[in-house]
């Protein structure tokens, strides 16, 4: 095991334990490498790593000839620890992610896990002399590690639906209220109008005299294109969800303090990647998502249905279980609709046993999706947990 690994998934700190105080001291007793670069903050239940890839991918696309870095800094990870800290679409190397999670780890004992890694993507961006940093919330927001950020060119909160309640309340209200944290004094928010948190975030960034701006309605969405704004855009990441997390995202532009060229936009658009998120591999009749709440398999059940509605279906689903499985469940599966269980290998896997009686009769516990992957002619969907999806498609 890395040493990096070894401190972050030891038993005192691979746990949540939300706060901004032992952030706050870690960072003072390393000099605030926090205030040498300038943010853009993401909040929100969905689509906060969409956005954050789509933001990635065109300030890179922009600063791509020039001395301008791009930091990146997203959760959870598919394969390595190193995937959620990058500079310029680069992720950390081992030897430096050791060596800084390390620095953090010992500038606070109290750190959590993912305070440890909040500290050192911090640390590693001011020592790479990093300009810009897209940032994402790891949960909720108010009392998020990355919520030291002081004055962000831009926040952005994505969809807000039911998830992590237990932490964040049990109310949509409740919920807004905590990724309404992230919106400072007079800095730009840009939200959707129809975001269910949307009067909560409102009334928030007025109380606060934040400056907030709503996200263009999308005017269409075909498979591969979104027209916003009047204007068409080819866009690699698929569904209505990401076209809505477009949307965002092309408001945030207007309020960076530089201009992004149509030509850059379009071919950062056409570019962006986000693994796991509605990819569809044609050659297979492969479709792979990570959706693993409500809302999640909603928007994925809405998808098959607009461009997959005649198409027989063979789903492969497994998540932790401290989700709402059942909800997920019955939202995603049809009579129709074959279904298949998978419990992977790691802490809290949702069980066979586990599931509830009317999902069990009909399901069928798989040990190897992979090889069932390639004798049905069906659509496959493997979709639950991002965990369950590393380890299916990247096993080493």
């Amino acid at each position: 095991m890395q040493i990096a690994e070894s401190i972050l998934t030891s038993k005192n700190k691979f746990h949540i334990n939300l706060g901004l105080d032992r952030t706050i001291d870690a960072l003072v007793r390393l000099g605030n490498p926090q205030k040498e670069m300038e943010y853009i903050h993401v909040a929100g239940t969905n689509g906060k790593g969409s956005v954050c890839a789509v933001l990635n991918e065109i300030l890179c696309t922009h600063f791509i000839n020039s001395d301008v870095k791009i930091g990146l800094f997203t959760s959870p990870h598919l394969f390595s620890y190193c995937e959620r800290i990058q500079i310029n679409g680069k992720s950390i190397s081992q030897n430096d992610l050791d060596k800084y999670v390390k620095i953090a780890s010992e500038s606070n004992s109290e750190l959590t896990e993912f305070e440890i890694l909040t500290v050192a993507a911090f640390l590693y961006f001011k020592e790479n002399k990093v300009k810009y940093v897209v940032m994402e919330v790891g949960l909720g927001g108010r009392f998020d590690s990355t919520n030291v950020i002081e004055k962000p060119l831009c926040s952005v909160i994505t969809t807000i639906d039911f998830d992590h309640t237990q932490r964040l309340g049990d109310t949509i209200r409740q919920i807004a209220y905590q990724k309404s944290g992230i919106i400072k004094k007079n800095c730009p928010v840009v939200i959707a109008a129809d975001n269910f948190g949307f009067e909560t975030v409102k009334e928030y960034a007025n109380e606060i005299n934040g400056k907030l701006f709503i996200a263009k309605d999308v005017a269409r969405r075909n498979l591969f294109s979104v027209l916003i704004d009047g204007k068409e855009y080819d866009f690699a990441l698929l569904g209505d969800y990401q076209a809505k997390n477009l949307a965002l995202v092309l408001e945030v532009l207007k309020h960076l303090p530089f201009r992004i060229s149509e030509y850059t936009l379009k071919r950062a658009l056409k570019n962006v990647k986000w693994k796991f998120r509605l990819e569809y591999r044609k050659n297979e009749k492969l479709l792979i998502d990570g959706a693993h709440n409500p809302s999640g398999i909603k928007s994925l059940r809405e998808f098959l249905n607009k461009y997959f509605k005649k198409e027989k279906k063979t789903f492969i689903f497994g998540c932790l279980n401290n989700k709402d499985y059942t909800t997920m469940l019955n939202e995603l599966v049809l009579p129709e609709d074959e279904l298949y269980f998978y419990e992977f290998d790691y802490p809290n896997s949702l069980k066979f046993e586990q599931l509830p009686l009317n999902i069990k009769s009909r399901a069928k516990k798989i040990a190897e999706p992979l090889s069932l992957i390639h004798k049905t002619k069906n659509l496959k969907i493997v979709c639950g947990s991002l965990y369950m999806l590393g380890k299916l498609f990247y096993p080493g």
